[in-house]
Parts: C-alpha cells; structure tokens; sequence
C-alpha cells in the first residue's frame, strides 16, 4: 500500500481520521520520501486527493513543522487554486512553518494575502497568525502595519481575538494606529464578551 492509497479517499472514507492516522505515522519516522508523494499529489493529484494530502501535510507540521518546511514553494502554489479548500489548507499547512520559513514567506506575502482576502474564515484566521508568526521572527516592520491596516476591516466574531493575537508584537510607530481602532470598533461590538475582551486589551496597552 502506497501513501496515496492511504489517504481518505482512497479508502472510501468521508471522515478525516486516514490522513490523520498517516500524518501521526510519517512524522513519527520523519519520512521525507512519503511527505514528497503528498506534496506532488497536492500539485497533480485529482481534487479529492490533493485535499486529503494536504489534510495530511498539514497535520504532519502541526506535529513537526519542520519535516514539511521545504514543501512551501508547494503550499504558495496552491495558494492560487480555484478550490477553496486546497487554499485554506495550503494556508494552514505554511501557519505550521512560518517561523522556520520566514524569509521565504515574506517574499509570498502579496500571493499569501491575496489568498485570504479571496478565501473563507479560516484562510483569513490563518493569514493572521502568519503575519504574526513572521513579525515574532524579525519582520515585524513589515508584517506589523499590514496586521494593523487588516485589523481595520477584520470581521466583527474575529476582531477581539486578531487583535488579541498582534498586540504582543506591536512595533511603538504602530501603538498608537492600534489603538486608535480598537477605539473606533469597540462601540460597534455588539456582543458583550467581546467588548470586554477589546476593552481588557485596551486597558493593558494603556496601563
């Protein structure tokens, strides 16, 4: 039995504990061969395929980020898809290794941001985390302004927790941007433990 015939849908399965099971194996043996057949089934492989790889790749790295941290190049690729959840895996998948593959995603940053501002939730929570994640690896002078300037327009249920995330890696030129719209959005919040979060945050950045 090859990877491939592994993964869900070649066993005929609608649930996604196969590529969950195979992810546990392959990063338990580090087995860079198999994680090399995942990502080329992710580039050529028919749709329910290249999903289920990418399920798998993406599980491998929240395991051990870097066995797939080479296989980004694969992940901007399929960034670009026409299917949704090819884009918001490959966004989860390159979440697991932006810290190791900084340099390498700044680079990707017009393509990463295109992909979350044409994707789902997730794609979007994902692009966030990243930003951050290069931020906390030295980029913070270009990741930072791009976080704040998305904060402005970040949808009402994930405001109070994109701002939660990017308030520990605020740059001092960009404090103040900040603030001022968890100011402007706060009295837009309608739900009260999300206001109190925003107002916590606010008090702590001002105390």
């Amino acid at each position: 039995m090859t990877v491939l015939d592994r993964l869900a849908g070649a066993l005929d399965r609608r649930d996604e504990q196969p590529n969950v099971a195979l992810a546990e194996d392959i990063a338990a043996r580090g087995d860079l061969a198999a994680i090399a057949e995942l990502a080329e089934a992710v580039r050529s492989g028919p749709t329910r395929q290249a999903n289920d790889a990418l399920k798998a790749l993406y599980e491998i790295g929240a395991r051990n980020p870097e066995l797939i941290a080479a296989q980004c190049p694969v992940f901007v690729e399929a960034l670009r898809s026409s299917n949704n959840r090819k884009v918001w895996g490959a966004m989860t998948a390159i979440d697991t290794v932006a810290e190791r593959r900084a340099a390498t995603l700044v680079a990707e940053l017009p393509a990463i941001i295109a992909a979350a501002d044409k994707g789902s939730v997730i794609a979007k929570d994902h692009c966030n985390s990243i930003l951050v994640k290069l931020a906390r690896a030295g980029y913070g002078e270009l990741a930072v302004p791009i976080l704040v300037e998305r904060l402005r327009s970040a949808a009402p249920n994930q405001f109070p927790t994109y701002a939660e995330e990017i308030a520990p890696v605020l740059t001092p030129e960009s404090r103040p941007g900040f603030l001022a719209i968890l100011k402007e959005r706060l009295g837009r919040i309608s739900q009260d433990s999300k206001r109190r979060r925003v107002e916590k945050l606010m008090a702590k950045l001002n105390g």
